[in-house]
């Protein structure tokens, strides 16, 4: 397959490059190498997945539209929107960067699949999107009208154009609202990213509505099958030209429970500083992934003392070992 993808110097953009590329798909794979994180750490992927045959990349901000237009000449079979700016607290400090993002980025490749005749766009949605829903666990037909930052606005309002698109101009759109993927490569803005980097300096870690949170952990390696399952399967083109489903583990874990995982997967015991609840946070999520499941046989196969095991010992290797 000819499979364009976005954000692929991204956590799951780059795992999920790595498994097309293993089974011989080409990648043409975009990003801009933006500085919301260690701009060092996207570039190190990225070296991972150029070693490999059939991977071209063009450094490209999708709000630029007329970089992008070239690219509707290509025949893609696919695109694979993975590109966003991420970071729920994050879009209380910069909005800006949403809008240029999640919204005009978005737009323009929903223009470039139509113009591209792109048989099918998948592309990541969040769990945020359930914002103040407190039924558990969170099923794709739930309420999605109320978020708690402009994060989870945003990716809401991407459902809703892509239901457009796939409505006017019959292009076939699969959304997948993920649930808080950990694992190796993985984002440093992440809690488990910047809890290994206190805990291994000795310093107490911060502890959102005093530990009294939970969270459907989703191992990075378990979110990229889930993604390429969707793409090689046609289970939703008779049933609906867009779908939605959630993509996570299904199973929802006290953040604490999470910390002690983590704790013995480094060896070492967190100091903790417990601190009021966040704004634009919730108090926990969980996948319903029973529609996942029955459409494209997925059942998550790490457990998350697994995972953090897996994460432990890529974080020590990365940035404690000698290079």
């Amino acid at each position: 397959m000819n499979i364009l993808v976005t954000g692929a110097a991204g956590f799951i953009g780059a795992a999920v490059c790595a498994r097309l590329l293993e089974r011989g798909d080409r990648i043409v794979a975009l990003d801009n190498l933006g500085d919301y994180y260690d701009v060092a750490l996207k570039r190190a992927r990225l070296a991972r997945l150029r070693a490999r045959d059939g991977f071209t990349f063009h450094k490209i901000d999708l709000a630029d539209r007329a970089a992008l237009r070239p690219l509707a000449a290509e025949k893609f079979d696919a695109v694979l929107h993975l590109a966003a700016q991420a970071g729920v607290r994050y879009s209380l400090q910069n909005p800006a960067a949403y809008v240029d993002a999640n919204l005009v980025g978005f737009g323009n490749i929903l223009e470039l699949c139509r113009r591209g005749g792109v048989a099918h766009l998948i592309y990541a949605s969040s769990s945020s999107v359930y914002g103040a829903n407190t039924k558990l666990p969170y099923a794709e037909d739930d309420p999605t009208d109320r978020p708690l930052s402009l994060y989870a606005a945003t990716k809401k309002s991407n459902e809703m154009m892509a239901y457009a698109y796939a409505h006017l101009y019959q292009l076939r759109c699969t959304g997948l609202r993920f649930f808080t993927v950990y694992g190796p490569w993985g984002r440093p803005d992440m809690a488990f990213f910047k809890f290994a980097e206190l805990m291994l300096a000795g310093r107490p870690i911060p502890v959102y509505n005093r530990g009294n949170l939970a969270r459907d952990f989703t191992y990075i390696d378990d979110a990229a099958d889930g993604v390429v399952r969707v793409l090689d399967s046609a289970a939703n083109a008779a049933a609906a030209p867009h779908r939605i489903y959630n993509l996570g583990r299904g199973a929802s874990v006290p953040l604490l429970d999470y910390v002690r995982q983590l704790e013995k997967a480094l060896g070492v015991a967190a100091q903790y500083e417990m601190l009021p609840m966040q704004p634009g946070d919730v108090v926990a999520t969980q996948a319903d992934m029973r529609a996942f499941a029955a459409d494209f046989n997925f059942k998550p196969a790490t457990s998350v003392a697994a995972g953090l095991t897996a994460f432990a010992n890529w974080y020590r290797d990365y940035y404690h070992s000698p290079k």
